[in-house]
């Protein structure tokens, strides 16, 4: 079960038929909205509430029990706490060990030290781009939010002029690029050539990547002016009061990097070696799991980390400790959002708004694009916008070149990424680790997303033209 869409022997997704007539949906699914975002501007409500009410006021204007809804929020809650919030907490703790040994210092000094302020975005886009290539976005925010604090610091540039080109790196890479469920799910049911389609992949993401990021960063810092908090503040002291010696930066790139290795290492092994019974896909199908990677990470880190920092036993477990209080709230919220996506995805709208779509007369990748859109509005999963579109097409592909074929997995991913929202367990993410409002998030954040999405289908129209 991936996201409230059941899979078949064939491969092929069962949607969820709709609930309530279409018109009595888009009611609930704007009333939800709504009632969320109403209640955290102008009533001031914590999000983590907000997120129940707006699930419970789909439920009601659909006409579907409460009780049912109440069980699919709680389903999407534990969905996502048990996904994202094991790794969220994870990541937290390495990126608390990483500020604390000096190391999150070590990798700014040498980014500061080699580019000018007015590259750093390129430059943080170029590590966004880096770490998100194999890794999940949650994954590779949590561990990158010690590094955009203090560049953000070090430079003077507001935290969204660093942060957003970082965030576009990550996204694209989860959007159009192999090995990320999204696109590889995209790849299988369409028949798409997973060579041709990693290497348009890179095509797409590269300039989407410098629109989406340092470009419109430039602009969206200039909408919002915010300093970096003190979440990953070090503790840069010894016992006796002298400054903590640093791990070296060669230390530090290996520590960072190792779950990265593994999870590439995973997909890669995943994608050559077809017998799962073979030593080394057993191997790599243990060790790449998102869990287990960070898991070594953090252990990994204590040693290279912690102790080449010369930390006490005392100080290592002090460190990690503190890392988890200020993501519990984060975590909180990040759940009740997949547990209000849950229950707009076992409601129908995704299903009703894929069909309404159908009807229309577009080329087959323009139609991809916005069918993943409307999915991607609706329920507020990426990947539940990638697979469902994806579902929709299989006969519209059907004697396609294989070039063009691949387009359509890029049209399809390219929609998936479209304006993140109140629905949209990645937009809870950003809105608390940047310490920013929802409507600057949607300045911010969700405008980024869809610059990716519309540039991206920009340029999977114009290679269409070409190969």
């Amino acid at each position: 079960m991936i996201s409230g869409i059941t899979f078949l022997a064939d491969d092929a997704p069962k949607l969820t038929e709709p609930v309530a007539s279409g018109w009595q949906l888009v009611a609930a699914f704007v009333a939800g909205i709504a009632v969320i975002v109403v209640l955290i501007t102008i009533v001031k409500l914590h999000p983590f509430l907000a997120l129940i009410f707006g699930a419970l006021t789909v439920g009601i204007v659909a006409g579907v029990n409460l009780q049912t809804v109440l069980t699919s929020f709680a389903k999407g809650f534990g969905d996502t706490a048990a996904s994202v919030g094991i790794l969220i907490a994870l990541g937290a703790m390495f990126a608390k060990l990483l500020a604390d040994s000096g190391g999150a210092d070590e990798i700014v000094d040498t980014i500061v030290g080699h580019a000018s302020p007015r590259m750093l975005p390129w430059a943080m886009a170029l590590v966004g781009a880096i770490i998100g290539l194999p890794m999940f976005f949650e994954i590779g925010l949590v561990l990158l939010m010690p590094v955009i604090y203090l560049v953000s610091r070090r430079s003077q540039l507001s935290l969204i002029t660093v942060g957003i080109p970082a965030l576009a790196g990550l996204s694209a890479m989860h959007g159009f690029v192999p090995p990320h469920p999204g696109p590889l799910t995209a790849i299988g049911l369409l028949h798409a050539d997973l060579g041709i389609t990693l290497a348009l992949g890179v095509v797409v993401a590269i300039p989407t990547i410098v629109l989406a990021g340092p470009l419109f960063g430039k602009l969206a810092g200039k909408w919002v002016v915010v300093a970096a908090p003190d979440t990953f503040d070090a503790d840069r002291f010894a016992e006796d009061g002298a400054e903590r010696r640093r791990p070296s930066f060669g230390v530090t790139l290996f520590s960072v990097l190792l779950p990265v290795v593994l999870m590439l290492g995973k997909a890669l092994v995943d994608i050559f070696v077809d017998d799962k019974k073979q030593l080394v896909r057993q191997v790599f199908d243990i060790l790449g799991t998102p869990l287990v990677a960070l898991l070594i990470a953090v252990i990994v880190g204590m040693v290279t980390l912690g102790r080449g920092a010369a930390m006490t036993r005392d100080q290592l477990t002090k460190c990690i400790e503190s890392g988890l209080p200020p993501v519990a709230g984060i975590i909180l919220i990040v759940a009740a959002g997949g547990g209000f996506k849950q229950v707009l995805v076992d409601s129908g709208i995704g299903t009703l708004l894929a069909r309404w779509a159908e009807g229309a007369h577009f080329s087959v990748i323009l139609l991809a694009w916005i069918l993943a859109v409307l999915i991607r509005l609706a329920t507020g999963s990426a990947t539940v916008a990638t697979i469902t579109a994806s579902s929709l097409i299989l006969g519209l592909v059907e004697g396609l070149p294989t070039a063009q074929v691949s387009l359509v997995v890029l049209a399809v991913g390219a929609g998936s990424l479209f304006f993140s929202h109140v629905n949209d367990a990645g937009f809870w993410l950003v809105n608390q680790y940047f310490r920013i409002t929802v409507g600057q998030t949607i300045k911010t954040w969700s405008i980024m997303e869809t610059v990716l999405s519309v540039s991206g289908l920009g340029v999977v129209l114009l290679l269409d033209l070409v190969v």
